[in-house]
C-alpha cells in the first residue's frame, strides 16, 4: 500500500455511449492510473469533462459495466456536454 492519500488524489473514469444502451465504464483510477488515463485521452481527441465527485460515484462501478440508473442524470449532463462541445467542433 502506498502513503498516497486516496481521498485526494486525482481519479478518472473513461465512459463509451453507443445510444441507445446506458453507458459503460470502459476505463477508471486514481493517481498515477488517472494521470494516464486523461493523457490517452487527450491524445485520441476524447472531451474531457471534469466532475470529482460523479467520478467518485462512477469509481465505484465496475469496469465493462453500465453505470447506475441512480447517476443517468449526471451522466445525461456530461454527454450533451459533450455533444455540444463536438457540434463547436464542426461549426
Amino acid at each position: 500500500m502506498s502513503g498516497q492519500d486516496t481521498s485526494t488524489s486525482k481519479q478518472a473514469v473513461a465512459l463509451k455511449y453507443e445510444a441507445p444502451e446506458a453507458p459503460v465504464v470502459i476505463a477508471k483510477g486514481q493517481g498515477l492510473l488517472a494521470e494516464k488515463i486523461i493523457e490517452a485521452a487527450r491524445e485520441n481527441g476524447v472531451f474531457i469533462k471534469e466532475n470529482p465527485l460523479l467520478a467518485q460515484a462512477l469509481g465505484a462501478v465496475e469496469v465493462d459495466d453500465e453505470i447506475p440508473v441512480e447517476l443517468y442524470t449526471a451522466v445525461a449532463e456530461i454527454i450533451g456536454f459533450v455533444l455540444s462541445l463536438q457540434k463547436q467542433q464542426t461549426t
